[in-house]
């Protein structure tokens, strides 16, 4: 039997609801939940094939954007991530800038080694940092907050603050 890079679940509804990818050695946790908003991608990122992991990722959310929650939650807790996955999570934060309602609330949460955290003073040093988070402010239609949030080796949270928000 060959080695899949990931494995795939989801439910059985006929509702989006769910999409539910399982962590491998390569590949992150992708956790998407419609009914409470939360998007979590966690884990290292590095497929050899990132469109078998991130299509269906990207096709859910599409689907997503016609029914989404008021608030919206990204967690982005990826340990390391290509640039193929880098490509991939750029596409799915374009796609939830457009959620077609004013009034609701994207906020992206990132977690970085302490190090790095204590580096990001401005949004720039956020966009120099992950690119995928360049590509919003000009066209988002809901209003976008980002995290930040600074974390020991072993992963905790020990530092926090709330960087940009863009209504527009």
């Amino acid at each position: 039997m060959k080695n899949q890079d990931y494995k795939l679940t989801s439910s059985k509804k006929p509702m989006l609801n769910e999409l539910i990818i399982e962590q491998t050695p390569k590949t992150p946790q992708i956790d998407l939940n419609q009914l409470t908003g939360d998007l979590i991608f966690s884990g290292r990122s590095i497929p050899e094939n990132a469109a078998k992991v991130y299509e269906p990722a990207l096709n859910w959310v599409t689907g997503y954007i016609l029914k989404a929650s008021p608030t919206t939650n990204i967690r982005l807790n990826l340990e390391y991530y290509n640039t193929s996955s880098s490509i991939w999570l750029t596409k799915i934060l374009k796609v939830l800038i457009g959620i077609n309602e004013p009034d609701y609330t994207l906020i992206i949460h990132l977690y970085l080694p302490i190090e790095d955290y204590d580096e990001m003073n401005e949004f720039d040093d956020i966009k120099d940092s992950f690119l995928p988070i360049s590509y919003i402010g000009h066209d988002a239609i809901p209003s976008v907050g980002i995290k930040l949030y600074g974390t020991d080796e072993k992963g905790e949270i020990i530092k926090e603050s709330f960087v940009f928000i863009e209504n527009e």
